[in-house]
């Protein structure tokens, strides 16, 4: 039986027949695959610890006939601290619905895997803000999976460019003044400054950053059309957050 060795984060978990479990892993060498956790929903079994959402950990695996089948584990961190409120959990399963949805089966992306426990770290010490955070990993979602944004040239003409009020979703970058500008959205200069920055910086240095309400709107309004023109569906977590929250404010 041959095995294979490999850090891995739950982006999700779905239960099956009595005792069993198909445990969804983000894995750094072998991408997104989908596993079988046999036993596990037993409380005394040995990777019951380790198969839970959001855990991060070695995993030892092998393939079988459709699935992987977690054979061992050993946890690094559960995570499980992302569970015990509501605003962290959504974020949290935000990311991991990001990277399932951005990321075929067994497409390995070291680079987006990094980014995914950098995130889980960032919430858990709570050392970020947290619509700031997800700005962030939208924009090195993108980059990782070949829809980077270009802010340095014309999107239409190639002519370089410092700043911009337009971006084009069509051509994934900002618009100089003398280009017709179609199939886009109309931004302030600031939020493009903000897009550019955020871009450049490592997912860790994101807590240096400070928006304005204002801003983070626009980044929200434009990350969100960009995705959902790209990924084969739009994520839903933020979607319900949004709407408790816009709920809690008309009742209180």
């Amino acid at each position: 039986m041959n095995t294979i060795k490999t850090r891995a984060v739950i982006i999700k978990t779905q239960d099956i027949k009595e005792n069993d479990k198909i445990v969804w892993l983000f894995t750094e060498k072998l991408g997104k695959i989908s596993t079988i956790a046999k036993g596990v929903k037993k409380s005394k079994n040995k990777l019951f610890s380790s198969t839970l959402q959001f855990c991060y950990g070695d995993y030892v695996l092998y393939k079988g006939r459709s699935l992987y089948v977690i054979n061992e584990s050993s946890l690094i961190d559960s995570f499980q601290d992302l569970l015990n409120d509501l605003v962290t959990l959504t974020y949290a399963s935000y990311f991991c619905e990001l990277v399932d949805i951005a990321m075929n089966d067994e497409e390995c992306n070291k680079r987006l895997f990094i980014h995914l426990v950098t995130a889980f770290y960032l919430m858990k010490n709570h050392a970020v803000d947290l619509e700031t955070l997800a700005r962030a990993f939208e924009l090195k979602i993108l980059q990782s999976t070949g829809y980077g944004i270009n802010f340095d040239y014309c999107a239409v003409c190639r002519r370089k460019i410092t700043t911009s009020d337009y971006l084009s979703i069509q051509y994934l970058g900002g618009v100089c003044s003398e280009c017709k500008k179609i199939n886009g959205v109309g931004i302030k200069y600031s939020t493009f400054s903000a897009l550019k920055y955020i871009s450049k910086i490592p997912l860790e240095k994101v807590y240096r950053v400070n928006l304005s309400k204002e801003v983070k709107e626009e980044l929200y309004k434009v990350l969100s059309l960009i995705i959902s023109q790209n990924y084969f569906r739009k994520p839903k977590s933020l979607e319900t957050l949004n709407y408790l929250v816009n709920f809690e404010k008309q009742n209180y």
